[in-house]
């Protein structure tokens, strides 16, 4: 396992981000931007803090696994953004600030507070990134949103679970995380812009854009035919096999994405034949033929294990991997190889692990930065900064 260290690539290194940001979407893109070398502050409530604070349990020390999950690299100030004093610190740490990223409610009295069109005439370099739940316009503009609203509102619901079965949410939050990733390529493209032109910008994008963004062939799918897409479970709307299979003791995925592969899949079945099979032999055909293959295949693999199958599908090339848990995932040897898991040291509870930021640079990935911050524990180092950097009264 790897531990931190304080060198590593920095590409943003310099770069100032004030977070005002809470949940999930806003915190996971900033801390990103930590991870990428940026000087993320992120304030809080001096009631509380971020909610993910108690989003518990399980709990590391004070704090719950979820806040610890999406906070690393940051300083935490405790600040009352509605108060006269706290609006002027915020006023001070925007002269220096590149980067604001925050998901204030539409129409809510701390969007008013911080408009960007006030803040662009303060602070023209000011970069601000806006995430929401339904986007900038359209009868939904005001709506709140979470995670699960925005995959149910989306379509991704419809899209997860078994055929006639109940509509599921995704096992990650790709609501949030969607937008987070969205948001963070917008901020990086206003970086580069704004090295040309010297001039911030208005970044905007939500939970419920991102869904449309992620559709990609099931749109275009939709698109080509009008007919409403349903629930495969784990199969593919284009692809036919590409899916999980029952074996003698549990599940493994095969994906077949050609007809090559798939002539390698029956001869590693001992089934040539079915290669030729006027309803299997193109990939079109196997999709209009679906359920008809599946019947066959799953006939086939349930005559032997997993890993007897995993290995037979590997030796003649067919893409094929047992479906693992999350504690197989963080023991396997491909992921100690890449060093996505690592530790940063916590003031309070010692070592805490960590997935890194899956971008490598010249062949090295960011080391892992300061762990999560205790709650208000820079307020003192932060309000300083504000303070002696300040040129102008808010």
């Amino acid at each position: 396992m790897n531990t931190t260290a304080p060198a590593g690539p920095r590409p943003l290194a310099g770069v100032r981000v004030l977070d005002l940001s809470k949940i999930l979407a806003g915190p996971y893109a900033t801390m990103s931007l930590a991870d990428l070398g940026a000087d993320v502050t992120k304030v809080e409530h001096p009631e509380g803090g971020d909610p993910t604070r108690s989003w518990g349990p399980p709990f590391v020390g004070a704090d719950a696994t979820y806040y610890l999950a999406i906070n690393r690299g940051k300083k935490s100030a405790t600040i009352d953004l509605k108060s006269d004093e706290g609006r002027r610190v915020v006023h001070e740490l925007l002269e220096q600030t590149d980067v604001l990223v925050e998901n204030f409610k539409p129409g809510s009295g701390l969007q008013r507070i911080f408009d960007y069109r006030t803040l662009s005439e303060q602070y023209p370099h000011l970069i601000v990134l806006h995430i929401s739940a339904f986007g900038e316009h359209g009868p939904l503009r005001d709506e709140p949103g979470y995670d699960m609203i925005a995959q149910a509102a989306g379509g991704l619901m419809s899209l997860t679970g078994e055929p006639g079965g109940a509509p599921m949410k995704a096992g990650f939050a790709m609501g949030d995380l969607g937008a987070a990733l969205f948001g963070l390529v917008g901020i990086l493209a206003a970086l580069v812009e704004r090295g040309r032109t010297g001039r911030g910008q208005y970044v905007t994008t939500s939970l419920y854009e991102c869904q449309l963004a992620l559709h990609v062939n099931w749109a275009t799918n939709y698109f080509a035919t009008g007919e409403r897409p349903h629930a495969l479970g784990s199969g593919h709307p284009n692809l036919v096999p590409y899916q999980a299979f029952p074996a003698q003791d549990g599940y493994f995925v095969i994906a077949v994405g050609n007809d090559a592969m798939w002539a390698k899949l029956c001869g590693a079945l001992g089934r040539p034949a079915l290669a030729d099979d006027p309803r299997f032999s193109r990939n079109r055909d196997r999709v209009t033929h679906r359920d008809a293959l599946v019947t066959v295949l799953t006939e086939e693999f349930a005559s032997d294990t997993v890993e007897q199958w995993c290995r037979l599908l590997a030796y003649h090339a067919v893409p094929a991997s047992p479906i693992r848990h999350l504690d197989e995932v963080y023991a396997s040897p491909q992921t100690e190889a890449l060093g996505m898991v690592g530790s940063v040291a916590h003031p309070q509870t010692g070592p805490l692990r960590q997935v890194a930021f899956p971008v490598s640079f010249g062949g090295e990935r960011p080391h892992l930065t300061g762990a999560p911050p205790v709650f208000g524990a820079h307020t003192d180092e932060v309000l300083d900064a504000a303070h002696a950097g300040a040129s102008v009264p808010a």
